[in-house]
């Protein structure tokens, strides 16, 4: 940290500085000047100032070590708070998170459905209210709202471009929508992303340390974390895993492309596999649907996998091994060695991916002589994106160092 401050802003110095203090959980002024390389001058200065803006607080203090004993700073997490709002199909989450990144409320209602972009926007926008009055929480103490969605993001970030629920979401200005129905600042963000920040930011990774999350709900994504921000690439949509094309003579998907690991191993790939094993399906209840009913239907599938039943189980071994594959690349391009399998798509089968995931890699990564490649289960409830959208919002506003324009 001590090169990277060299010759920063102040505000980024600030920046850099609060977020020692929300990784380390608590941390003495001492600690601070040690690990950051700024003299205790400067820290005490950018302690007073984050203590006078409310954003630290001196927590009791540390063991001596043969003077005064040092006052530990910690986090005021009653100081701000975000709200993440997960736009879905079949349902929408929010999720109200302090500033240390812990989710303190959640709420599910209807989802998007095939209602129109402007119709849902008002419902959110209304229900945000009801949660802010439901838990008491001040307009002014909410530093903005966190969108996450499917698809990828147009130049301004503020539209989902390649939406699979309506047309109309394709010209639809989220952002401005959700800002002008809330008054509250909005950032919108691929929900592959959040989960990737949201990660981050709950501490489980230090800055330091590079990393990719592999999310699935609908579709598969991935977001990619490097040098403590989200690797955007040319157009903010790094990360796009489910159009890796994995076999040219494949099903053809929405993207034009063939094979893509989006038309191979998302749960609607893993029901239409279903539907072909008559027994199966009719063993298992299945039926044909969207949205809900497609991941009511995987459920089901995943939930008779690992309960033993050796059909259901071949079919989300082949989607593991199709995953796999794809993670693989992704592994051997960025020299990663630490994935993040998230969202509700690994919330029942998790552990026959996590398993699959893990084989490969440790059998095939091209750099496997040199470092292992830890992979782990992330969040995976139905408001994991929607807490990660929290996420974003903190991560922009209060680390603004980290984020790259």
């Amino acid at each position: 940290m001590a090169r990277r401050l060299k010759g920063a802003s102040s505000a980024d110095t600030r920046s850099a500085i609060l977020d020692l203090i929300r990784s380390s959980g608590q941390i003495s002024r001492i600690e601070l000047s040690e690990q950051s390389g700024l003299t205790e001058a400067t820290i005490s200065k950018i302690v007073r100032a984050l203590i006078v803006g409310g954003l630290v607080i001196e927590a009791g203090y540390a063991e001596s070590t043969g003077g005064k004993r040092p006052v530990l700073l910690e986090l005021n997490t009653a100081s701000r708070f975000a709200l993440g709002v997960s736009l879905d199909y079949a349902r929408i989450s929010l999720v109200l998170c302090d500033i240390n990144g812990t989710a303190l409320h959640s709420h599910a209602i209807k989802g998007a459905g095939r209602s129109k972009p402007q119709t849902v926007i008002d419902r959110v926008a209304r229900e945000i209210g009801r949660f802010c009055d439901k838990y008491a929480v001040a307009r002014t103490d909410i530093i903005g709202v966190g969108v996450s969605g499917a698809g990828r993001l147009d130049a301004s970030g503020g539209v989902l471009r390649s939406s699979r629920q309506t047309g109309e979401w394709e010209e639809f200005a989220i952002e401005a929508a959700l800002n002008e129905a809330t008054g509250l600042p909005v950032i919108l963000e691929n929900d592959a992303n959040c989960a990737a920040l949201g990660e981050f930011w709950s501490g489980r990774v230090s800055t330091s340390h590079d990393f990719a999350t592999i999310y699935m709900a609908t579709g598969i994504g991935c977001g990619l974390v490097v040098n403590g921000d989200v690797y955007r690439g040319a157009s903010s949509n790094a990360g796009e895993i489910g159009h890796v094309p994995l076999d040219p003579d494949g099903p053809e998907c929405f993207c034009g492309s063939r094979g893509c690991l989006e038309v191979l191993a998302t749960p609607a790939a893993v029901v239409r596999a279903a539907r072909a094993r008559t027994a199966l399906w009719k063993r298992l209840e299945l039926h044909d649907a969207e949205g809900e009913d497609v991941r009511t239907s995987f459920a089901t599938i995943a939930t008779a996998a690992v309960s033993g039943d050796a059909d259901a189980h071949s079919l989300i071994a082949q989607s593991a091994r199709y995953l796999a594959s794809a993670v693989l690349g992704l592994t051997n391009i960025f020299d990663l060695d630490r994935i993040f399998l998230a969202g509700p798509g690994f919330a029942t089968a998790g552990p026959i991916y996590l398993e699959t995931v893990r084989d490969v890699l440790g059998r095939l990564a091209f750099m496997r002589m040199v470092h292992p490649v830890s992979v782990e289960m992330g969040e995976t409830g139905p408001g994991a994106a929607a807490r990660g959208a929290a996420s974003v919002v903190l991560h922009s506003n209060l680390t603004p160092h980290h984020v790259r324009g």
